[in-house]
């Protein structure tokens, strides 16, 4: 039942998080509440740091992938971890900087970065653009030289491996919106493209094959044709290639049906495999960047929801109505993405009925979970959908003009606010 060791059940017989009563949490701020188990969250990060300090000898590090959840809060824990940090927007950009974020760590994605982006990124001296298309290629050199400064960069690559996860996060295959092809020669031209500029410095390669992926092959596979590409720019041009960014990817357990590879195997077999093919290739090992995100935060949170209504729809169905819906979890929506949901004041009680958990948005398709194993339940009760930590808050929207939730941090059984709740008046603030 208990997915992640930050969920257990106190003597009350409730749902605990981080040492926290849920039904308390739910009391004292409000519903519907996101909470992080900011314990978790440090013992992810530091089981990062010290396997890649254990199997690549200190010569890596990891960056969190701020677009799993990004908030002021965040970026301290994950810079006090000694993580660096992957932004792919302004927004992502200015929230870690307003958290006194080291530029000089950050990581720019982003497939589509405005001018306007890239000039906020080089007067606040961030340390690395990763390049998806000639056009910020050249659009960033120039910039740069107007600036009299050097971009240090890679540049993202489409490796072409199958990562055999949902279609909507696959990223590496060549029919993808983002970096360049190597079936098809574009990555070798952006490549010495990019040599050739003044104001660029090409550090590095860096590839991301998909999402919620539980085998470690295709990142094994992903390394290999990685490697053998700096070798091939070494033959072909001459430049060594120093970094090697492999990404993320990891997944996590959502339902007792996941599961994933313990996080400290994937860097053990990674890294096995690029020592091996590096020394078969005959190139130095490069240094070695991963970008974590949805493992760190993902089994770490969970999201409570008050019931407004329980319809039953003879031979139909059961419809749990909550306080939330696809303003705050839009992943069933958007992938079908599957949960688990309990009932935070009777998480042991076996369940009697199959139910559907509704959402109070003015859509059909506002669903959090269908055909579901609850206990009975009643208007009044407090559900709580557990592992919710990555891609709830940071996808959350004001969609039918509902506000935002709270998000509250909880330590050692010690809840505070991360995030306010949004108010009707924030809901207008932008209005003219």
């Amino acid at each position: 039942m208990f997915l992640s060791d930050t969920f257990s059940v106190n003597e009350r017989g409730h749902l605990t998080v981080g040492g926290c009563d849920t039904i308390d949490l739910a009391g004292e701020f409000g519903t519907p509440l996101y909470v992080l188990d900011e314990n978790k969250i440090r013992s992810t990060c530091r089981m990062y740091q010290d396997s890649i300090q254990q199997y690549y000898h200190g010569k890596g590090c990891a960056l969190y992938a701020s677009k799993t959840f990004s908030c002021k809060e965040i970026c301290r824990i994950v810079q006090q971890e000694g993580l660096g940090l992957d932004v792919v927007s302004g927004g992502e950009l200015y929230t870690a900087l307003e958290a006194g974020f080291p530029p000089e760590r950050i990581h720019f994605h982003g497939s589509n970065k405005t001018a306007h982006e890239i000039q906020f990124a080089l007067d606040a001296g961030v340390g690395h653009f990763v390049v998806d298309n000639l056009t910020e290629l050249h659009t960033l050199d120039a910039m740069a030289r107007q600036m009299g400064k050097t971009a240090d960069i890679s540049l993202r690559i489409k490796p072409g491996i199958d990562a055999h996860t949902h279609e909507a996060v696959m990223t590496g295959q060549i029919d993808s919106k983002f970096g360049f092809a190597l079936e098809t020669g574009e990555a070798l031209e952006a490549v010495r493209a990019a040599i050739a500029l003044q104001n660029v410095c090409l550090k590095g390669l860096h590839n991301h094959i998909g999402s919620q992926i539980f085998d470690v092959a295709p990142f094994q596979e992903a390394a290999r044709v990685m490697t053998n590409f700096i070798a091939q720019i070494k033959k072909e041009t001459g430049t060594a290639i120093e970094e090697l960014n492999l990404g993320g990817g990891f997944g996590i357990k959502y339902t007792e049906n996941d599961q994933p590879v313990p996080y400290d195997a994937y860097m053990r077999e990674i890294s096995q495999t690029i020592f091996q093919n590096c020394e078969d290739l005959g190139i130095e090992i490069p240094y070695i960047y991963m970008e974590p995100g949805r493992s760190i935060v993902g089994e770490a949170g969970l999201t409570l929801y008050q019931i407004g209504s329980v319809k039953h729809i003879p031979n139909v169905r059961t419809y749990v109505s909550v306080d939330g819906g696809m303003t705050d979890n839009p992943r069933y929506a958007l992938y079908g993405s599957e949960y688990t949901v309990l009932a935070a004041a009777q998480p042991d009680a076996p369940a009697t009925q199959t139910v559907t958990i509704a959402g109070r948005c003015c859509e059909s398709g506002d669903l959090i979970q269908e055909h579901i194993p609850l206990p009975q339940v009643q208007p009044g009760d407090i559900l709580a959908v557990l592992c919710t930590g990555a891609y709830n808050y940071s996808m959350a929207s004001n969609y039918n003009r509902v506000p935002r939730p709270a998000v509250v941090m909880v330590r050692d059984g010690v809840p505070r606010l991360a995030i306010r709740r949004e108010s009707y008046e924030d809901l207008v603030r932008n209005d003219v």
